[in-house]
């Protein structure tokens, strides 16, 4: 199979170099200085444990690529760009070609449902940055962390697993999960409160808001019957 990433910044570059590094074929979607960075010297990968650069395919925009029947495709744009990255995606490789949502937030699969017939949902639990032009890190300690995915709105099949084994080949701690969206409604609770720091500065006290915004948003999920995984499974995690 081979891997396109659409967007490779902090998510998208370090699991596209993660992959490229034990030998999976990537092609990157990427655009400005590091797009010209990525093309003249290649993507770099930073971990706690070592420097890695790779050397892989990087184009502007989905046109550029031949699209074939082993693609997947691994959106790692933020959520404001995907929408018009769909499109984009939709014209040039047609509506059967699997789509990976890596945004936080559940607002891509459903919009990427109109237009793919064949649509998954990832959790991403590591902490990645885009250092600068054609450099990407990875701060967990071994350079790995925890990515679930599966089919959306529920269910797995050869594309989710195959993934999953990919990326734990590569370091991470890959899981095909059959209900992965109940698990990004999961770190929407997380994520919730991290414009606290945003908006006040670092070392604020936001305790009593962030408390608040995670109560309002588990009242959202109980009013639309979202399920959440329970303490005890999040605690297994």
């Amino acid at each position: 199979m081979r891997y396109v990433v659409y967007g490779a910044g902090a998510t998208g570059g370090v699991m596209g170099a993660a992959l490229s590094r034990i030998g999976r074929e990537v092609v990157l979607i990427a655009r400005g200085r590091h797009l010209e960075a990525i093309r003249e010297h290649g993507l770099t990968l930073r971990t706690p444990l070592e420097t890695v650069q790779t050397e892989l395919g990087a184009v502007e925009r989905p046109e550029e690529i031949e699209f074939r029947e082993d693609d997947a495709v691994l959106l790692a744009v933020k959520t404001q760009d995907a929408f018009d990255a769909l499109d984009d995606l939709r014209a040039a490789a047609g509506d059967n070609v699997p789509v990976v949502c890596a945004q936080n937030g559940v607002a891509t699969e459903r919009e990427a449902l109109r237009r793919f017939r064949r649509v998954y949902g990832m959790v991403v639990r590591f902490p990645g940055m885009l250092l600068e032009p054609g450099v990407v890190a990875n701060y967990e300690p071994q350079g790995g962390g925890e990515i679930e995915l599966g089919r959306c709105p529920e269910g797995l099949d050869d594309v989710a697993e195959q993934l999953a084994d990919d990326l734990t080949a590569c370091g991470f701690d890959g899981q095909a999960e059959a209900d992965v969206m109940r698990w990004k409604h999961e770190k929407l609770l997380i994520n919730v409160g991290s414009a606290l720091a945003g908006v006040f500065g670092p070392g604020a006290d936001t305790a009593a808001i962030r408390e608040q915004l995670v109560a309002e948003t588990r009242a959202v999920h109980d009013a639309t019957r979202q399920h959440l995984p329970t303490p005890d499974e999040a605690l297994r995690r």
